[in-house]
């Protein structure tokens, strides 16, 4: 047997994990609450934030993740080009300009439809079921591809598989920032190696929709953001 398949006969499930707050809590409540041993895959796509990629990454390899990918898209950048988070003359909006929007322009267009649908590829290949990505709930504003509707939708569509029906779960899809928060401090996870802003600057910028909703979640539990932030440009705490 050579050694890709060792590899693969290892996994269990796969996760995308970008490594954001709610993914990477995703991923360590799957290693370390239910035991699964998940091929994790990553997505680079001309995001602004790509540093997230590398925590990925370095949380795949903490938590001895037998199978890690990060797939290079940026071929496909034209398509999401509408989207604040890839196109560098779109400015990131403040979180006082998408607040009730349930299609903001950091929107990335039919982006979760399309890795998904690689990440199931990805399952097939590895001969497993379950695909893992972090959806929740939204306290701020909206996106349709993170909604239980979409997941149910999507489900019936991959039950028509004939060999491998996979079936894509995410499991903090009703939790609010917060509860993500909760579930990831309970599984001690180091939050100063996530990445939240959307600017992709050295610093998170502490006013886009994410850093936002991320200080709220922190003030919320009565704790300190471990990120380095923008002081003078700091919100929601």
């Amino acid at each position: 047997m050579s050694n890709e398949q060792l590899t693969m006969n290892k996994v269990d499930c796969v996760a995308i994990v970008s490594g954001g707050m709610d993914s990477v809590t995703l991923l360590h409540h799957l290693v370390k609450n239910e035991g699964r041993r998940p091929a994790v895959i990553t997505f680079i796509y001309g995001q602004k934030h790509d540093k997230e990629i590398s925590l990925a990454q370095w949380h795949a390899e903490l938590l001895n993740c037998p199978d890690t990918v990060a797939l290079d898209l940026r071929g496909l950048r034209p398509l999401f080009a509408a989207s604040a988070l890839v196109n560098a003359n779109t400015p990131i909006p403040d979180i006082t300009e998408v607040q009730g929007d349930s299609q903001p322009a950091t929107y990335v267009p039919n982006r979760n439809m399309i890795f998904l649908a690689l990440a199931a590829a990805y399952a097939e290949t590895h001969g497993v079921t379950d695909i893992f990505y972090g959806a929740q709930a939204h306290d701020m504003y909206g996106y349709w591809d993170t909604t239980p509707q979409f997941l149910q939708s999507l489900n019936q569509v991959y039950g028509l598989n004939r060999q491998t029906p996979v079936q894509i779960k995410a499991p903090f899809i009703n939790y609010t920032k917060t509860d993500v928060l909760r579930a990831g401090l309970a599984l001690a996870v180091d939050y100063g190696t996530t990445w939240s802003c959307y600017e992709g600057e050295s610093l998170a910028c502490g006013r886009c929709p994410t850093c936002a909703e991320r200080l709220a979640a922190f003030a919320a539990v009565g704790i300190p953001d471990p990120l380095p932030y923008q002081e003078h440009e700091k919100s929601g705490a």
